[in-house]
């Protein structure tokens, strides 16, 4: 009897760890009742002194024959996992997964006898190791890959490399890679060659186009595959994106997949799959590239790569609806104005856009307008005895008395007369005005019978801002566009 154990309710509380090795290669590919059989022993194992650890009482609890309890441990061992040291009476022993992944798993060599002569057969042009053969065997073991699908790997190996002394890493690099796509059987090899054989002639002509005379490595075919059977293009879309590819002056032979899945994502993801299309969207482009540079040099900015400006201001704007002399003269406005960044410059179109002011002539008659209703605010300034500049505060107050109240320009001139000389004389105008919307008096006449004009509390003037046509009038006409809210 052991000299210290866990208590019955610290047995029941404590924790049974699972190597995750058992979880991704093992469990999956298990008979249900095996992975029973292999978790419950390896709970078991905390306490393996106890009286009731026995093979009887283990096949009573999993409500089982103790002849399957033997038999899917018989599998573990098999497998690597366990050791069966005894047999009468059964007993276990739990073996660490990561000597199982450092292949010193001893394997059954009667078992692969007729494996063996095949694989050999196959590989004619010269002797398979013994290594290479164990490599063979934990690919079907671990990978629970059958034994005709490896050959059938082996044999399409050969003949894509067209040499029968083709070395095994490249055999087990396919195999492993087939594995992980769950091509494991034989009907699965053949389909999945099947596959790779029906895209080969476009995958030739795609080669002859490239000039490439080597043969392809599995991930550049899994690429090609992703071209024609997942996004669904054309193989003379893909030769015709190829030959682009080839023509610019960084084409290197071991990185031009990797080019063309690029142009073919950017492709996709735009819903382009006509080489006509295709060419359209160049050339907008190209055409954003040049607009790009325009943009970033009248912004004072210097981007060694475009494509980010392009992909994330210069195509959205042009999405928008903003013309390319837009964007130029709205550049140029911005830095004259200290906005300096792309991202000052599309807070400044967004607030544009939603004016609906997209060209250079809407953008000339907001400007025009703008400077007008400066030109009567600053008449009204100049009748109250002020000699300031205007601001936003002035343009809300003018747009109210004129485009909401409807006021006529003589009744607010008169209202100037009452309120010059005033403290706060601006203030003294709205008071006046608002009076006079009050009580609806829209002529001069009424204007000058009326009394009872309240003026107005004591209140601090809050008024800066600018006019005149240069850098200070640009100041006034951004001013407003700053005002409006997005």
């Amino acid at each position: 009897m052991a000299f210290c154990k866990y208590s019955i309710d610290m047995l029941a509380n404590n924790v049974t760890q699972v190597d995750n090795i058992f979880l991704t290669n093992y469990l999956p590919f298990a008979d249900p009742q095996a992975v029973r059989v292999y978790l419950y022993g390896l709970y078991k194992c905390q306490d393996s002194s106890a009286k009731d650890n026995t093979l009887e009482r283990f096949a009573t609890e999993l409500h089982l024959s103790q002849d399957e309890v033997e038999k899917y441990f018989t599998y573990w061992q098999e497998q690597g996992l366990v050791q069966i040291i005894n047999v009468i009476p059964f007993e276990v022993r739990y073996l660490p997964l990561t000597d199982v992944l450092s292949n010193n798993k001893k394997y059954n060599a009667k078992k692969y006898e007729n494996f063996n002569v095949q694989a050999q057969e196959i590989l004619r042009g010269r002797m398979i190791t013994p290594n290479e053969y164990r490599e063979y065997y934990d690919i079907i073991e671990r990978l629970h890959m059958e034994k005709d699908a490896l050959l059938n790997i082996i044999d399409y190996c050969v003949k894509y490399k067209n040499s029968d002394k083709i070395g095994y890493a490249y055999i087990t690099t396919v195999a492993k890679e087939w594995a992980s796509q769950k091509i494991t059987t034989a009907e699965a090899v053949k389909q999945k060659i099947f596959e790779m054989d029906s895209l080969k002639i476009g995958l030739d002509s795609l080669l002859k186009a490239l000039s490439i005379k080597r043969s392809l490595s599995m991930d550049e075919f899994e690429l090609y595959k992703k071209w024609i059977v997942s996004y669904g293009f054309d193989e003379n879309v893909v030769l015709f994106v190829a030959k682009e590819v080839k023509k610019r002056k960084d084409f290197r032979e071991y990185f031009v997949f990797q080019a063309i899945d690029k142009k073919l994502e950017k492709y996709y993801s735009n819903k382009l799959f006509e080489v006509q299309d295709i060419q359209n969207f160049e050339e907008e482009c190209a055409k954003s590239q040049e607009i790009a540079k325009k943009v970033v040099k009248s912004l004072g900015l210097y981007y060694e790569n475009l494509e980010p400006v392009v992909e994330n201001y210069i195509l959205p704007w042009l999405a928008l609806g903003f013309s390319e002399g837009m964007l130029t003269e709205i550049s140029t406005y911005c830095f004259k104005t200290g906005v300096r960044t792309l991202e000052g410059m599309n807070k400044v179109l967004t607030k544009l856009q939603k004016l609906g002011i997209l060209s250079e002539k809407a953008l000339g008659e907001y400007f025009n307008g703008v400077l007008s209703t400066d030109k009567k605010i600053k008449e009204i300034l100049e009748n109250l005895g002020l000699s300031r500049n205007v601001n936003q505060f002035d343009r809300d107050k003018f747009r109210i008395w004129t485009e909401v109240w409807q006021m006529p320009e003589d009744v607010i001139d008169y209202a100037c007369t009452l309120a010059f000389g005033k403290d706060q004389p601006v203030q003294y105008l709205s008071t006046i005005l608002t009076s006079f919307h009050d009580k609806n008096i829209r002529t001069l006449n009424d204007a000058k019978n009326s009394s009872e004009i309240v003026a107005p509390k004591a209140q601090k003037s809050n008024f800066s801002g600018g006019r005149s046509y240069t850098k200070e009038e640009m100041n006034a006409l951004f001013q407003s566009i700053d005002e409006i809210e997005v």
